[in-house]
């Protein structure tokens, strides 16, 4: 099992956590997690269930981590969560 990854941003005057994590052997996905103001604003998630008997595990499930994190990071900074489609109540998954 990889450990997570946790990231505050700051972008326009407003502070955001980004934090990423494995679930395991048991639970095949890696989710990453978009928060501002404590409040989830988006989330993603990536089964693994396919690869759980690769030697090299470890190391896939940490790019696959490094990977997401990176691309809500991305997506975050390009402004997508700002736009209307994500307001409260409205879709909360990334693309």
């Amino acid at each position: 099992m990889n450990f997570g990854l946790n990231q505050n941003i700051s972008l326009n005057g407003e502070v955001y956590h980004i934090q990423t994590e494995d679930g395991g052997r048991k639970n095949p996905v890696v989710t990453t997690v978009l928060f501002k103001n404590g409040a989830i604003l988006a989330s993603k998630k990536t089964a693994y269930e396919e690869i759980l008997g690769s030697e090299k595990l470890d190391v896939a499930v940490g790019e696959i981590m490094r990977e997401q994190h990176t691309l809500v990071l991305k997506q975050l900074k390009s402004g997508l969560f700002e736009k209307k489609k994500f307001e409260e109540g409205k879709d909360k998954g990334c693309p």
